[in-house]
């Protein structure tokens, strides 16, 4: 399946946006953390750290750099009015195709 990281990009948006949402202010690492929790165990800072940075120039996330104590500064994103919206939408198209792509397993399984 060659658009497979495509499907997965496309879905590791909308659930960071979720996670950022959640959080209410987070940084990259923290995100890479939550998303290995929940079985994104290929989930690297490679991955991520560009769709954060999609996800900023695209208004959905903002960011602030603010000091860390445990070293320099971090980047830490929240959740824009147009990620609230983004976020919505992905939700309601997200439930929509895992409802069909259910369907179809549940319809051949067994036959």
């Amino acid at each position: 399946m060659q658009d497979k990281s495509q499907l997965l990009k496309g879905v590791l948006e909308g659930c960071i946006l979720k996670i950022v949402r959640h959080k209410k202010e987070t940084y990259g690492y923290e995100v890479v953390t939550e998303l290995r929790t929940f079985g994104f165990g290929q989930c690297t800072e490679g991955t991520v750290y560009p769709l954060l940075t999609r996800l900023e120039k695209r208004k959905s996330l903002a960011s602030q750099k603010k000091e860390s104590p445990l070293g320099p500064q971090r980047k830490y994103y929240s959740l824009t009015e147009e990620g609230e919206q983004e976020l919505e939408e992905f939700t309601r198209i997200w439930g929509e195709f895992k409802g069909f792509v259910d369907g179809i397993f549940k319809y051949y399984e067994g036959k």
